[in-house]
């Protein structure tokens, strides 16, 4: 397996300077980021079983699929390792049936529940009428999930102090246990914004002064992780409300720049009426807190747009955001560094919830997440910042 890995891995190289991809800087990183998925995710579907003729193909493949195809194959890669884990979690948090209906036989059965009562369990017995239902699951905690999770998956994540050696560093993302090349890793949740929506995330038009948990997708979407925190204890109703800390000296730094933007572009307030039952307990909900590699270090993780389909619902307790208002449902064209609506989105395609994934690019084995931020040389960027590639940089942002 590690002779077909190094196949790999010397492919990505060679495919990503291919003078195939597009001359627009921006969308040439975009393909190289999507081939790189494309093998990553396609050697995990190979399995430990693979063999060479199997490694080679899916390298000629990458070599000649269009992009579309190749990420066409990437979502189809991804969704398999969602709908698997959303599988192992459903038979870990879901009452066992079987046990209820052998329980059913007894001779001194329980008092009897409503209809509603059973599907809703008996804490919210009498939800607000536009409130969704909370299905019952069992009394575990979140590190009673995460260990449940190791144990069938292989892996998990827990939060502890970074490696990194610098002072801004704080709390790291670390597996727990082994991981192939190509496995999701984490996801990143929180509360996503198309490019309609950008004036109502907090702290907008400086989104980031206060607020180190932003992420975009190169469609545009942003996601903010910083409402979704560390998860919580508990199946619930979540809406993404959050009320960022406001820091003290805030006030005295403004210039009359500062006071001019506040005045002319205060962000504009509404929840978007995005409310839906999520799965706080979700061992693999922390892809915000992956840190960026000091010097010398190496990323092992790179993100992977992951557009899931709520027409799967079964599996949607699982994935750890929300859209702000109808992200999904209003078109939006870029001209510079503008976004304009262009009309509604065409009824007949499939909606989804545009998120995000981390996507291991090697093998890896009780260490810390390291994700290449890729923070834009256009502004100045904190002193803690090494570029893993300058060029890379400057092309993601171009």
């Amino acid at each position: 397996m590690a002779t077909l890995f190094n196949k790999f891995q010397q492919a990505v190289g060679v495919l990503a300077k291919s003078t195939t991809f597009a001359k627009n800087p921006r969308q040439l990183q975009f393909e190289a980021d999507v081939n790189k998925l494309f093998m990553y995710t396609s050697y995990y579907r190979l399995g430990r079983e693979a063999e060479e003729t199997d490694a080679e193909e899916i390298i000629e493949m990458a070599g000649k699929a269009t992009l579309s195809e190749q990420q066409k194959q990437v979502q189809e890669n991804i969704h398999y390792q969602v709908e698997n884990f959303c599988s192992l979690m459903d038979g870990i948090l879901l009452p066992d049936v079987r046990n209820n209906e052998s329980g059913s036989q007894s001779t001194s059965p329980p008092p009897r529940r409503s209809g509603l009562t059973f599907a809703i369990g008996s804490n919210n017995a009498f939800p607000a009428a536009d409130t969704p239902l909370v299905p019952e699951t069992k009394p575990l905690k979140l590190n009673e999930v995460s260990q449940r999770l190791m144990d069938q998956m292989g892996y998990t994540l827990e939060i502890k102090p970074s490696v990194i050696p610098h002072k801004d560093a704080g709390q790291g993302c670390f597996i727990k246990g082994e991981a192939d090349v190509g496995t999701v890793l984490a996801f990143y949740p929180g509360v996503i914004y198309s490019p309609a929506f950008y004036r109502y995330i907090p702290g907008y038009p400086k989104v980031d002064s206060q607020n180190s948990y932003l992420i975009t997708r190169y469609d545009g979407t942003v996601i903010n992780a910083q409402p979704w925190g560390l998860g919580g204890e508990s199946r619930e109703v979540w809406n993404g409300s959050y009320t960022p800390a406001v820091k003290a000296n805030s006030k005295a730094a403004e210039n009359g720049s500062d006071r001019l933007w506040k005045a002319l572009s205060k962000p504009l307030e509404g929840s978007g009426e995005a409310k839906d039952v999520l799965e706080r307990r979700n061992p693999l909900a922390f892809g915000h807190l992956a840190n960026h590699p000091a010097k010398e270090m190496t990323p092992n993780v790179m993100i992977c747009p992951y557009d899931f389909p709520l027409m799967a619902k079964d599996l949607r307790p699982y994935i750890p955001n929300i859209s702000f208002g109808d992200s999904g449902e209003i078109k939006m064209k870029r001209f510079g560094s503008f976004w304009f609506k262009t009309g509604s989105k065409n009824g007949l395609e499939a909606p989804v919830l545009k998120t995000l994934v981390l996507v291991a690019t090697r093998s890896l084995c009780n260490e810390e997440l390291l994700l290449n931020y890729r923070l834009s040389n256009s502004k100045r960027r904190p002193d803690w910042y090494t570029p893993v590639n300058e060029e890379e940089d400057r092309r993601r942002w171009s």
